[in-house]
């Protein structure tokens, strides 16, 4: 047994209630990212954490933040900011747990909830704001910030995504409400160009813990990819998900944008698979529901844009489902990121049209590694399309009557003035221009055994690229393309 192994909290210099608090917990010995930043993180060092998803990195920083404030409690003692309310909200479920010895007070502020309510627990002065940048920066704007004027530490987590979802003048302007004088750590599963820019905004002279400088994949997880027609893709999806339900997995089948979501979903109940929608345009006790659900274990699948796609800790998810394939190989690594966590076994399944072939590509150079490819009954599957698709106009039938699809052309046309006019400060997910249905990656379905069937010759004959020669400036050209069909 090696020493690294043998060490526990305690060696780390954590407080005796602590690492009670930890064993009551089921955390026996630190994992490589808190062995490197929890004693720097001791000494009031600032920390830039990188390591693989399911580490361990919230409470790289939870327990170190816990043992100080302890020492002198006081509020508002730090802020900690998260891209998304549910990772929000698990962190600070996490300060609470970790906490109770010594009563920690947590206020958590994200949109979707009551303003003033969040106003009146600021004034309170709790011990840790965590929150998302765009709410808090509301308040502090309406407050003067003098709530926050006097924190000791800035937590930014997954702070990488906080700069690709636009919130950089938010995070600016909380950074100049704080003290010059404190203590910052960021942390992400990423170590990319973005968070190096964080880092020059935030941070001096900080102890670096690069532990995931490649982004690589846990060795336990299965990456497969399923060929398929593009006009048939829920047909092959709805299949792999029956197979799944046999063998008693929990799964996320993360799509493109709110709208492709909210079909998905209400496509899989119409066909009696049971499942929740999570995406940025529902209200928050709807995204709070889906995700305890999950966690409690009844409900077995979750339909998700990638709102989900980060720091979201459900250890019983056995499976994640690429209903698209990402157009930016780092969205690929933070989606599978959601199974295989802290050593269980995992399984990626992304399906792949004939228009996705240079992305796959992308994705397997960027992971260092070839996907499995996986090849389902072609007969069995095909057998299902008919019910599929009368279970999807079912479902827009269901979208247009209950409003849903009106919103979202709404939605559309106010987020296509914004650019016209220039505006930058757009905090949500992206949509697609359509539901799939007439977009470039998403061809209609196809009521006929006879077309699919075509289209599979077609689609295994463009397959042969996998093994021609690199797509070079195509790569690129189709990845910018994608990226701005699809959003978060």
């Amino acid at each position: 047994m090696s020493a690294s192994s043998r060490l526990d909290f305690a060696s780390l210099g954590l407080a005796p209630w602590l690492c009670a608090a930890c064993r009551e917990m089921g955390l026996l010995s630190p994992t490589p990212i808190q062995r490197a930043c929890i004693g720097p993180a001791l000494r009031g060092e600032d920390v830039l954490g990188s390591s693989e998803t399911g580490s361990g990195k919230t409470a790289a920083f939870v327990l170190p933040l816990l043992h100080r404030l302890a020492a002198d409690p006081y509020g508002v003692y730090a802020v900690v900011l998260s891209p998304a309310r549910e990772l929000a909200m698990q962190i600070a479920d996490q300060f609470c747990a970790l906490g109770a010895r010594m009563g920690v007070r947590v206020c958590v502020v994200v949109g979707g909830r009551d303003m003033l309510g969040q106003a009146l627990q600021l004034q309170n002065r709790p011990h840790l704001v965590v929150g998302t940048p765009g709410r808090l920066a509301d308040h502090l704007r309406s407050s003067g910030g003098s709530v926050v004027s006097k924190a000791r530490c800035l937590v930014i987590d997954e702070a990488d995504r906080l700069l690709e979802l636009g919130f950089a003048d938010d995070v600016g302007f909380i950074v100049k409400q704080l003290p010059a004088r404190r203590q910052t750590m960021l942390f992400s599963a990423t170590m990319s160009s973005a968070l190096h820019r964080l880092q020059a905004l935030a941070l001096k002279k900080p102890f670096v813990a690069d532990l995931a400088p490649h982004e690589h994949l846990p060795s336990t997880l299965r990456q497969e990819y399923v060929f398929v027609p593009a006009n048939v893709r829920d047909v092959y999806l709805v299949y792999l998900l029956r197979e799944l339900a046999r063998e008693g997995q929990s799964a996320i089948v993360f799509t493109s944008s709110c709208r492709s979501c909210e079909t998905l979903a209400a496509t899989l109940l119409a066909l009696d698979i049971e499942c929740m929608p999570l995406h940025s345009q529902q209200p928050q006790q709807r995204r709070l529901a889906a995700i305890g659900r999950l966690k409690q274990g009844s409900l077995r699948l979750l339909v998700a844009t990638d709102v989900a796609a980060r720091g979201i800790d459900i250890p019983a998810v056995g499976a994640v489902l690429q209903h698209n394939v990402p157009a930016m190989p780092r969205e690929y690594v933070h989606r599978c990121g959601r199974t295989a966590r802290a050593g269980r076994e995992g399984r990626a399944l992304t399906l792949v049209s004939q228009y996705d072939v240079e992305l796959l590509l992308a994705i397997e150079k960027h992971v260092g590694a070839k996907l499995t490819p996986l090849e389902p009954d072609e007969a069995q599957v095909l057998r299902l399309m008919n019910e599929v698709a009368s279970a999807r106009r079912t479902a827009l039938m269901q979208l247009t009557d209950n409003g849903f699809l009106e919103r979202e052309k709404e939605r559309r046309a106010r987020r296509k003035e914004q650019r016209e006019e220039g505006a930058e400060e757009e905090h949500d997910e992206e949509d697609e221009p359509g539901d799939g249905a007439n977009s470039p990656t998403e061809a209609p379905e196809s009521t006929a055994a006879a077309d699919a069937t075509t289209s599979r010759r077609e689609a295994k004959t463009t397959q042969a690229k996998r093994t021609g020669k690199d797509s070079g400036a195509s790569t690129s050209k189709r990845r910018r393309r994608t990226s701005r069909a699809a959003g978060e």
